[in-house]
């Protein structure tokens, strides 16, 4: 099986498929600032309802963000632990182009970037780009066309008919079209989340380069 896992936003979603991407199970929830509580007993319940063991694991897909800084680490943190503890691949694939994957009809995806900015990535784009909320394109006259966004931000930035992100399941098909070709996945220790900015407070001098001791 797979286990993917999308803590990008404070929706988040987790999704368990076979080894072709098929979806066996999955689920969604909001939270704002209690994943690094709940992500874990989450994947433990949706193990023991789908009457799977950890063991029967065989790849972790994660969403590399962008977004909340706080989701992707925590996030990372607990795929990486899977894959390094139970010695199996870890796939990385973008969230937001994970979102418009899932959801075919939306215009864009956006996540948060800031106090009044988001990642936006437009259904036509190669990559996301910073835009403040008053630049986000008005998409509320329907279904069709409409944004993918978090919950949370959505509110924050009055945004009219968006529909919150559940990405795991497709980050989990996309992770077994690498695997396919790829069996070894992405590198463990190399793979990092897109932040595209740096977190608030950290300056971008050159420093030493890191010794593990």
């Amino acid at each position: 099986m797979i286990l993917a896992i999308d803590g990008a936003s404070s929706d988040l979603s987790i999704a368990l498929t076979d080894p072709a991407g098929s979806l066996i199970t999955d689920e969604g929830w909001t939270s704002a600032h209690r994943q690094s509580t709940e992500l874990v007993p989450r994947i433990v319940g949706l193990l023991a309802a789908a009457d799977r063991s950890v063991l029967a694991l065989r790849a972790v897909a994660i969403g590399t963000g962008p977004g909340s800084f706080t989701g992707l680490r925590v996030a990372m943190s607990v795929a990486k632990g899977l894959a390094l503890g139970l010695g199996i691949p870890i796939v990385g694939v973008p969230s937001l182009w994970a979102w418009l994957l899932a959801d075919p009809e939306a215009a864009g995806a956006v996540a948060r970037a800031g106090a009044r900015e988001a990642y936006l990535l437009a259904r036509e784009a190669d990559e996301p780009v910073i835009v403040d909320r008053d630049a986000l394109p008005d998409h509320s006259g329907g279904r069709r066309g409409a944004l993918v966004a978090p919950t949370q931000l959505a509110a924050d930035f009055d945004l009219i008919g968006t529909r919150p992100p559940r990405g795991a399941g497709a980050i989990a098909r996309r992770a077994a079209e690498r695997l396919a070709s790829d069996p070894a996945g992405d590198d463990l220790h190399r793979l990092e989340p897109i932040y595209l900015r740096l977190p608030r407070g950290v300056n971008v001098e050159r420093g030493e380069r890191v010794r593990w001791l």
